[in-house]
């Protein structure tokens, strides 16, 4: 009896022996994680058919000088299995304060992993002390290159890169430097504005979109605006008063803001509204102060170019001011209302240390690549979003550009018609190496990212 007590005692403590509970709690995924250099893990969690994984990830500040300090690179890591496709989100802003997993288009449609990329210098993603010359659309895609390389060995199946607005447009900035990272990019409604000044395309959208009617009632309103600054400039004081806004470090006074805020409504209404919402444009004829004050906050958001609004987004607006460019807009049935002739620019969300001179070398360069040289390039746009009017022009190498009628900045494959979906989804699906019959993935607890600017979502 005895010798079978000690028999059994031997067993279990070979069952509970450290190196053997190690084995049975083996993670191989997580010890590929652990073990990039570079590379650390910080929070997981899991849903059904995958692992979340909160990462960052050490990277230079400088590429051209990478012993000359760095930071550490937010990602999030949606994790199906390792030999699927692999969809590297880059969405050109920060990333949430707390990641939850999400997905986007492609990633759906394709049942793929998603790799999803915090910009560099969106906070906390931003060397310490910045140098604000290192925020080029180089060093980003460097940024990325050298992701996909770290992650290359256990992430097996083939890339496909996505990306929506800004980070429509560091999708493509990523191929234009790399180009065999990738095997197909979906940019959604990028802009590309390849000479900063002739933003003609701009002013013919906003002659031509939607109806007559809708036009002249929200160029009527945006004017009465301006008309009826005396009265709603006060309006914008006490709220900030109240709300603890302030002005000093970007615009100035509350009146600059006042003025950017009131140019910015026709634009951010197409953005993100139909023409079946100008009924609630109220009438420059009729309506109270409190009304059209109202009716823009509910459109641009008055708490948008404050200081406390514009500081998440320094990090776009000194990438426009210095290379991306901007949207310029004639603003004719504006005449005679302005105060401020130059202040619709990318300079003016920025505090005065971080104001660029333009350089236009690198956007003719992208549009150049593009045309010219690019494959496996697809671009969506939306019929009612005036960031799609400058649009990429793809090459004829296995790419193509896709309009979703009637769809604003929120335009995907999904909004697309019929037979530009099927083609769309084929060709993805083509260079992702997934069956064409492939169910998109719908799992309750990984909901579809719209991929828009942070503030609209």
């Amino acid at each position: 009896m005895r010798s079978r007590i000690v028999a059994i005692l031997a067993a279990l403590l070979v069952i509970l022996s450290p190196a053997t509970v190690a084995h049975a709690a083996a993670d191989p995924l997580l010890d590929q994680l652990k073990a990039v250099p570079g590379l650390s893990v910080v929070s997981e969690t899991s849903g059904t058919g995958y692992r979340f994984f909160v990462l960052t990830y050490r990277q230079p500040a400088d590429h051209r000088h990478p012993g000359q300090g760095g930071f550490d690179q937010r990602l999030t890591l949606l994790h199906r299995a390792s030999a699927s496709p692999t969809v590297l989100y880059t969405n050109g802003y920060g990333l949430a304060a707390s990641p939850r997993p999400s997905q986007t288009e492609p990633a759906a449609l394709l049942g793929a992993n998603q790799l999803s990329v915090e910009h560099r210098f969106f906070t906390p993603s931003r060397p310490a002390p910045a140098d604000w010359s290192d925020l080029t659309i180089w060093q980003e895609a460097t940024d990325e290159h050298r992701i996909v390389n770290a992650f290359r060995d256990i992430l097996t199946g083939r890339w496909i890169q996505t990306g929506g607005s800004k980070g429509g447009m560091t999708s493509v900035y990523h191929r234009r430097f790399y180009p065999g990272d990738i095997d197909g990019t979906v940019a959604y409604v990028a802009p590309n504005d390849v000479v900063n000044p002739a933003d003609t395309t701009y002013d013919r959208f906003f002659d031509t979109v939607g109806t007559a009617d809708c036009r002249a009632a929200l160029d009527d309103a945006q004017a009465e605006a301006l008309r009826r600054r005396d009265r709603l400039v006060p309006l914008l004081e006490a709220d900030a008063a109240a709300q603890g806004w302030t002005y000093d470090r970007t615009l100035g006074t509350a009146d600059r803001s006042f003025e950017l805020t009131v140019l910015d409504t026709v634009w951010t209404f197409w953005q993100y509204s139909s023409p079946a919402d100008c009924a609630s444009t109220p009438d420059a004829a009729t309506a109270t102060d409190q009304e059209i004050y109202d009716w823009i906050d509910g459109i641009a958001g008055w708490n948008f170019y404050t200081d406390q609004g514009l500081e998440f987004y320094w990090p776009y607006y000194y990438a426009a001011a210095s290379q991306l460019g901007w949207p310029s807009l004639r603003f004719e049935h504006l005449r005679g209302l302005r105060k401020y002739p130059g202040l619709y620019t990318a300079n003016s969300s920025l505090p005065p240390g971080l104001r660029r001179i333009h350089n236009p070398v690198p956007m003719l360069d992208v549009d150049l690549w593009v045309r010219t040289a690019s494959s496996q390039m697809m671009f969506v746009y939306g019929e009612y979003d005036p960031w799609s009017a400058e649009q990429f022009t793809p090459s004829k190498r296995d790419s193509a550009l896709f309009v979703a009628p009637a769809a604003n900045h929120g335009a995907n494959i999904a909004r697309l018609t019929p037979a530009d979906n099927a083609t769309a989804t084929a060709t993805l699906r083509r260079w992702a190496g997934v069956p064409s019959t492939l169910a998109p993935a719908k799992t309750a607890d990984v909901p579809i990212d719209d991929m828009l600017d942070p503030r609209r979502r």
